[in-house]
């Protein structure tokens, strides 16, 4: 072996290493985050996963390539736990593909095995999110790659993808906006990079000393880390978790009909399968219907079911109110601005949008959940800004920011009327700081003026409107002053009628914000019918995550 290769007795303890540093730091990294974990703790979920792995590896009488790469695949994939360990063990099964095809690894092959290692986790995650450990992942195989061809040597090599992987991990913030918002970085890839120090220190052949109190060096900690994993509300209440040993044939077709129950059943999907077994990680309200449903395929075993909800409640009491205080802290230490901008929003994708805007607060609530009072004030206390413009952007909402507005006495505070979502974003977008503060809110309130809203749902009981019979479940469109513009049992051909009420000779302007119901391929063909149906107009199509309504419109 020259400076430039790693042979299996290497890498062996390269992968020892790396195990070790991450159980040295787990508690670190559990401590470190910043949001109740529904699923486990990261850094608990990561060493579990590994240490399986371990177990396989130092089982091991002779060790090539070959058999590395089996123990550690299939002791990962057997041992993997919560979203981070399964997304781990399917690094570890990419990398390992790539082993059983040399005798030594040199920077050519570090680079395959690590680029087969990324497109085996992102394939294993049923809707990957960047900002995450898979983030940090890519950039690593990305920089493995470019650098496969230059003379450095092995260590120089592997120095350089690991001071990548850290820039990456500082990025993961700005492609995940919580992230930004709490000004963390992603916990599971923080649990990658520990991996990979640990194996550079394996591969130079030194000892791991166990940090006082397992905590990591402070040149290498930072603040805070929250996992992207642990974030949001819990709609399904069981994290489940369960391998499925195959007694029969298992196709393509039969993981995507699992894969496709799966999703009728829960979230947080991640199904992983070799010619033995399939690891399933579902949540779920009905953890029964998972195991029957696995049944079919064959036996089951290392059945596990955590009430996420129990442990995400306790971890709100517990961390709430330092949270709220460190945010009020930092808001205050920030030089106070001039304008700042509230709004109300639901749907993930509509929230970013805002965002985007530059809105400073979102007040979660819409149709079926209208904020108080109460939370117009807390929002309006959170922005350190001489003037606050409200965008309640629905009719029930309006008072509430109103009277909040008459309670302050430290800030400006104007309620700009908008009544829909696409209002509100057509008052933002045309803000000027060139004019004066009431100015902005007249000629936003004008500009509102010019946009028709008509929003697609579905019926919840038996009625007349317009003159139309509505039987429930039927589906609707609504337009402003909720006038009933089309009815009926499709969803899409609902939402293209209630267009053609909308849309006129001055239209120049058609925009669709589809919602957590609708699938991205779903509103692709919706953009592509309609920009058909009107040649003559812009059709811009956005993703916005909202409940209840299947597609938000709007016409200019």
């Amino acid at each position: 072996m020259s400076m430039n290769t790693i042979d299996a007795k290497l890498l062996r303890s390269m992968f020892l290493a790396g195990a070790k540093n991450l159980e040295v730091n787990k508690e670190w990294i559990n401590d470190l985050n910043v949001f109740p974990v529904p699923d486990g703790d990261t850094g608990t979920n990561m060493t579990l996963t590994i240490l399986s792995a371990v177990k396989e590896v130092q089982r091991l009488s002779d060790v090539t390539m070959g058999t590395l790469a089996k123990a550690i695949s299939s002791g990962s994939l057997r041992g993997a736990r919560g979203n981070s360990g399964v997304i781990l063990s399917q690094l570890f099964r990419g990398f390992s593909k790539e082993l059983g095809t040399v005798d030594e690894l040199d920077k050519a092959a570090v680079a395959r095995a690590a680029q087969r290692a990324t497109e085996t986790a992102y394939k294993a995650v049923m809707k990957p999110k960047e900002g995450t450990i898979l983030t940090v992942a890519k950039g690593i195989a990305e920089k493995a790659m470019e650098l496969a061809d230059t003379d450095m040597e092995m260590e120089a090599y592997l120095r350089e993808l690991i001071a990548y992987g850290d820039k990456v991990l500082a990025y993961t913030p700005e492609l995940l906006p919580v992230l930004k918002q709490a000004g963390v970085v992603d916990s599971g890839g923080q649990g990658l990079m520990q991996v990979l120090k640990g194996a550079l220190d394996g591969y130079l052949g030194k000892e791991i000393e166990i940090p006082a109190e397992n905590e990591a060096p402070a040149a290498e900690r930072p603040r805070e880390i929250a996992s992207s994993e642990d974030l949001g509300e819990i709609t399904f209440g069981y994290c489940t978790e369960f391998i499925i040993n195959l007694e029969k044939e298992y196709s393509e077709a039969d993981e995507h009909d699992l894969k496709s129950y799966l999703e009728s059943i829960g979230d947080s999907i991640v199904l992983v399968s070799d010619d033995e077994i399939v690891k399933i990680h579902v949540h779920t309200n009905h953890p029964g219907l998972a195991f029957e449903k696995g049944l079919t395929y064959g036996s089951l075993s290392r059945m596990k079911v955590d009430n996420m909800r129990e442990e995400h409640e306790e971890k709100l009491i517990r961390e709430a109110s330092r949270i709220a205080q460190e945010e009020k802290a930092k808001k205050a230490e920030q030089p106070r601005k001039a304008v700042g901008f509230i709004a109300v929003s639901i749907g993930d994708g509509l929230n970013e949008i805002f965002r985007e805007l530059n809105v400073d607060e979102i007040i979660e609530g819409g149709q079926t959940m209208n904020p108080s009072t109460d939370d117009m004030l807390k929002a309006i206390d959170k922005v350190n800004a001489d003037t606050i413009f409200i965008f309640p952007n629905n009719k029930n909402i309006i008072l509430a920011a109103e009277q909040a507005s008459h309670l302050v006495e430290d800030k400006k505070v104007l309620v700009v009327p908008s009544k829909t979502i696409p209002q509100g974003i057509t008052a933002i977008i045309n803000y000027s700081p060139s004019r004066s503060d009431e100015e902005n809110a007249s000629t936003m309130a004008e500009e509102m003026g010019n946009v028709k809203t008509g929003q697609v749902t579905y019926a919840v009981r038996n009625t007349t409107l317009d003159g139309k019979e509505i039987h429930e479940g039927d589906i609707m469109g609504i337009g402003d002053h909720s006038a009933l513009l089309a009815v009926g049992s499709e969803i899409d051909e609902v939402a293209r009628e209630m267009l053609d009420s909308m849309v006129d000779g001055d239209t120049e302007l058609i925009s669709i914000y589809y919602g957590a119901d609708i699938s991205e391929e779903r509103a692709a063909l919706m953009q592509e019918k309609v920009e058909s149906s009107y040649p003559d107009c812009d059709v811009e199509v956005h993703y916005g995550g909202q409940p209840i309504y299947y597609y938000v419109a709007s016409v200019e």
